[in-house]
């Protein structure tokens, strides 16, 4: 069964949209983070119900994220995504709290050419999981702040909620 509920953050209104799980803490795993006119985000659906209880832990874990006390979350994904964006998405998992890579550098994490950074940013901008899959933290080989389907001024808090201090 499909849950959501929303959560007021730093970031704006967020929409949790989850599936239950035997095996995930609290019993959800998370299946999209977005905000409201987000590219490609989530829409509440009519067979989907609200559970705000559903996502207790996973809210939890937000909440000390943005109140600078969680570096690193520990929550249960639902699988989605082609064979490449799951290789994508799991190099944005390894970016380090505090940390930033390039396109470019992720193509080469995962063993793709140079040539490949224009589909690895279309990975990341498939990415259904803002904030807890670190998309925010791939930044353009120049260090400016490029791409973030949340927009740029989401992306630049984030960084800064992670004591990055960027200059462009």
């Amino acid at each position: 069964m499909t849950v959501y509920t929303t959560l007021d953050s730093p970031l704006g209104e967020l929409l949790l949209v989850g599936e239950e799980s035997a095996t995930a803490k609290g019993g959800t795993a998370l299946a999209a983070l977005t905000v409201p006119g987000q590219k490609n985000g989530a829409v509440v659906k009519d067979d989907w119900a609200e559970d705000a209880e559903a996502f207790a832990e996973i809210i939890a874990q937000l909440r000390s994220y943005f109140d600078g006390g969680l570096t690193h979350f520990d929550i249960e994904y639902t699988g989605s995504g082609s064979e490449f964006q799951r290789r994508v998405w799991q190099a944005l998992e390894a970016i380090p709290y505090g940390s930033t890579l390039s396109y470019g550098d992720v193509a080469a994490q995962i063993g793709a050419s140079k040539a490949a950074v224009r589909a690895v940013g279309t990975a990341i901008g498939a990415n259904p999981l803002l904030v807890v899959r670190p998309c925010h933290r791939v930044i353009g080989a120049n260090g400016a702040l490029t791409g973030y389907a949340a927009g740029l001024e989401r992306k630049q808090q984030l960084l800064d909620l992670e004591s990055l201090r960027r200059t462009d």
